[in-house]
């Protein structure tokens, strides 16, 4: 279940509070929280390795993306990663790596038209 602002707001502010070492890093893993309220847990995880994922958790002092982040965000249709896995049952097989080229961090406004 998705946190609420106010919540998700307390663990940027616990990690800042919390957080030594390179600010960049921490800016990272901030982004991906805010970036995941709007676009899901599943978006966020088919933009970075896994790897990536596990570090941010780290910073931001939480266990799971599903804990805090939706499913599916109201602009996951806008991610080129999402739209080639929507309705298949590959997700989880592009996580692990075992499927290559559809990662992708590229956002469409309106997806299908190039500006």
């Amino acid at each position: 279940m998705a946190l609420k602002d106010p919540d998700i707001l307390g663990i940027v502010d616990r990690a800042v509070d919390d957080f030594n070492g390179d600010l960049d890093e921490l800016e990272s893993a901030i982004g991906m929280l805010m970036l995941g309220r709007h676009y899901g847990w599943r978006v966020m995880m088919l933009i970075h390795s896994p790897t990536t994922i596990r570090k941010y958790l780290k910073i931001l002092g939480i266990k799971n993306l599903r804990d805090v982040l939706p499913e599916v965000g109201v602009l996951a249709h806008r991610s080129n990663a999402w739209r080639l896995l929507d309705g298949t049952k590959n997700f989880w097989k592009v996580v692990r790596g075992q499927i290559s080229g559809v990662r992708t961090p590229r956002v469409e406004k309106t997806p299908g038209k190039t500006p």
